[in-house]
């Protein structure tokens, strides 16, 4: 039995065009033709155009199908290609969370997944909000969990203090606002160790993490809040008073 070209793209389930397209490249061969010019397609053909179509159907390219062998079992591009079909259900399986939390209003666009139990609790500053979404980008999975941990304590009053400091708050408050903000960071990394070491796992080392962070507070915030963290900074960096060190000191 024979078929013509429409008859066998219809059989096939496709089109005149992709059955010509197949000719085109090579992958499907050419049937022979009647006397009066038209072509007159076999069962190999109907086979080969169900086959493409199968392997098109589960991801495999037209320049793939090309390369394998007519009746040879393509385990090596089989293998290869359920390993992309893994990869792909688990970005689609993790898109599905990220509606879903999306959908029940737990996180905005702009906040990565991770801290919308965090954006669910307080409502946070748009600086302080990019400065999350930053720290989403550059962290490592253990960062990460740190970081989520610690946002979902709700902060303290002079915390916020720092987020409502004017920019032209003078020297005295800035320093005040430093020395007041020492034991709240340093109970936050008691409660949460992993903020010790933070970049940890940083997706592209500890370097990049330190730079960005860097020049995500500088174009965030305003200048007194600036000078505000590089104080803090370097008060964090001294040892902590041990108790009863200064009153043994000036007994002696």
């Amino acid at each position: 039995m024979t078929w013509s070209t429409r008859e066998i793209a219809e059989l096939a389930g496709t089109s005149l065009r992709t059955v010509r397209h197949y000719h085109d490249i090579g992958l499907l061969e050419e049937p022979e033709r009647r006397s009066n010019g038209y072509k007159q397609y076999g069962v190999a053909h109907l086979v080969r155009l169900l086959q493409i179509k199968r392997l098109t159907a589960l991801g495999f390219s037209l320049t793939q199908i090309a390369g394998m062998r007519d009746h040879e079992h393509p385990r090596d591009a089989l293998q290869a290609l359920d390993a992309e079909l893994v990869a792909t259900i688990e970005r689609l399986q993790h898109a599905r969370v990220e509606v879903g939390a999306l959908l029940r209003r737990t996180a905005a666009t702009d906040v990565p997944l991770q801290f919308a139990a965090a954006d669910d609790l307080v409502e946070l500053p748009d600086p302080d909000r990019s400065f999350v979404t930053v720290m989403g980008t550059i962290l490592g999975p253990s960062g990460l969990g740190a970081y989520a941990d610690m946002l979902q304590q709700e902060p303290d009053a002079v915390a916020l203090e720092l987020d409502d400091l004017p920019a032209d708050a003078d020297e005295q408050t800035r320093r005040d606002l430093a020395d007041r903000l020492v034991p709240y960071v340093r109970a936050l990394h008691a409660n949460h160790p992993g903020l010790n070491d933070l970049s940890s796992d940083a997706t592209r080392g500890r370097a990049h993490a330190a730079q960005t962070i860097g020049r995500a507070i500088n174009d965030l915030y305003n200048s007194a809040q600036v000078d505000v963290m590089r104080r803090l900074r370097t008060l964090l960096a001294q040892p902590e008073e041990q108790p009863g060190l200064t009153e043994s000191m000036g007994a002696s």
